[in-house]
């Protein structure tokens, strides 16, 4: 008696965390408990009525129960090609993480190297200017020993 006790006291304990619901499948009720919501529980009866009801439409002379079974295995095969293709898209979503990555890296090292290509342009338009001034000074000194007028100076647009 004791025993029987425990072993119902254990029972109580499992259902209290769980969900009870009576479902319609194929014409017969059904009570199913389990730890998910009931809506859920609702949404999945539902769903095997309607493939159940496919199967028995399609095929008048199939039993409930063979019906049934028809269903299982379509579900089930349902669940193993969902599966597959989920674990495709893993294995397509890794290698896009990875491709992603390198893009990000090829970035950066992009990046480094247009600043340091504009760095160098700077120099360069720095030195070109100073240049520029210089051979200004040498024309201006030729055209006074000349006597000719000293031309207008080109100015360079320094980012």
């Amino acid at each position: 008696m004791a025993d029987a006790l425990k072993y119902k006291r254990q029972e109580l304990i499992e259902l209290a965390g769980r969900n009870k619901i009576v479902v319609k499948i194929a014409g017969n009720e059904y009570t199913l408990c389990g730890g998910e919501a009931v809506e859920y529980m609702q949404k999945v009866a539902l769903y095997v009525d309607r493939k159940t009801m496919e199967i028995m439409k399609a095929n008048h002379t199939l039993s409930t129960s063979m019906a049934s079974v028809l269903t299982a295995v379509n579900v089930t095969d349902e669940m193993f090609k969902l599966a597959e293709l989920s674990e495709t898209l893993q294995k397509e979503l890794e290698q896009s993480r990875k491709a992603l990555a390198e893009l990000n890296q090829e970035k950066l090292l992009l990046a480094q190297q247009v600043q340091k290509a504009n760095e160098e342009n700077k120099h360069l338009l720095l030195e070109l200017t100073r240049r520029e001034a210089e051979l200004s000074e040498v024309r201006n000194a030729l055209a006074r020993a000349t006597g000719d007028n000293p031309p207008k100076p080109r100015l360079h647009n320094i980012k």
